[in-house]
């Protein structure tokens, strides 16, 4: 597999976060940052992932994807979409409860927009505990069989947080 990057574009008033490779934890604070840019200049009308080129995907990424989706719901009415041409990542986002807060398309998103990579910072040990946390809670809220599947990692990543 292809090491994960993150790639954005804005095109026509739509947001595109592109996902390539195998994305992992070590890209999430890329998106976290992204969200955050989003969040401050609200003069958009949609968000689109596309993850045409997704060749994997952890949970903790799915949770940050999902989060996205819940802000975008909460803050500006609307439901983002995703592109997913893969059969067995959009078999995962189906498992998992993303048909509730996405738009799924299976058609790849061929728009040439103009993407620049979002560089990941580096994280420490206690920073990432707490993005694969919250990653998974945005996943528990989902529905239950994401509770039952999550709640043992989240519950032991809780206990261990320093004291």
């Amino acid at each position: 597999m292809t090491s994960g990057k993150v790639q954005v574009a804005f095109c026509k008033g739509v947001h595109v976060i592109r996902l390539i490779g195998d994305v992992r934890l070590n890209l999430c604070s890329a998106l976290e940052h992204y969200l955050d840019d989003i969040l401050k200049a609200p003069d958009f009308k949609q968000v689109l992932i596309d993850l045409s080129q997704t060749e994997g995907i952890d949970s903790t990424t799915l949770g940050q994807i999902a989060k996205i989706s819940i802000l975008c719901r909460d803050r500006f009415g609307f439901m983002p979409t995703i592109a997913s041409p893969n059969s067995g990542i959009t078999r995962i986002l189906l498992s998992m409860g993303f048909d509730q807060v996405f738009h799924i398309i299976q058609e790849p998103f061929t728009d040439e927009a103009e993407f620049r990579e979002w560089a990941a910072d580096a994280v420490d040990e206690d920073k990432a505990r707490e993005q694969v946390i919250s990653a998974h809670r945005v996943l528990m809220s989902l529905n239950d069989k994401n509770k039952d599947a999550f709640r043992e990692l989240v519950d032991s990543l809780e206990s261990a947080r320093p004291h």
